[in-house]
């Protein structure tokens, strides 16, 4: 299954392409959708075109996206959450489910710390898919959403899979 992460931003939207098959991820692809202009509906259909040229390129199954977070500016969290309403719909326009995580959650899914730090995330990115290098910084988190989609499947097939607890676990 491919899964399509979306780290959104007005100025630099991050996207990261990983094909998951059970417990195993495979890097496919990623990149940054940079924004030009000052406008802020121009730089909305900016990113909301190329979420859609990713999706079309690879043809993902699902998309991952990151949860809004109140920052200490309050307009720019604004820009954020507009950003990833264009983000969202360019995936529902193309049938995907779209689905959304904390910050912490992927943090917690990739690093094992929901306070990491943006170099923590880059590192265990690049270790868990096997890149040559550290991917750039919005691209890294965009794969970590994608992944963090991933370990969650994964972990609902298997519950649901189980048929019963043994002190307390499923099995």
């Amino acid at each position: 299954m491919l899964i399509l992460g979306i780290d959104p931003g007005s100025r630099i939207t991050g996207y990261g392409v990983i094909n998951s098959m059970g417990s195993k991820n495979e890097y496919v692809a990623s990149g940054c959708i940079r924004i030009k202009g000052e406008a802020l509906p121009e730089r909305l259909q900016q990113v909301f075109e190329g979420v859609t040229e990713v999706i079309n390129r690879y043809c993902p199954q699902e998309m991952a996206i990151e949860q809004v977070f109140m920052a200490r500016n309050a307009d720019s969290a604004l820009k954020l959450g507009q950003a990833r309403g264009v983000a969202i719909v360019a995936g529902t326009n193309h049938d995907l489910p779209v689905h959304e995580y904390a910050a912490r959650k992927v943090k917690q899914a990739v690093v094992g710390k929901g306070s990491a730090d943006k170099t923590q995330v880059q590192h265990m990115v690049a270790h868990i898919l096997k890149l040559p290098g550290l991917p750039q910084v919005d691209a890294a988190d965009a794969l970590a959403i994608a992944l963090c989609h991933s370990y969650t499947r994964a972990s609902l097939v298997q519950m649901a899979g189980a048929r019963s607890t043994r002190n307390g676990r499923w099995r």
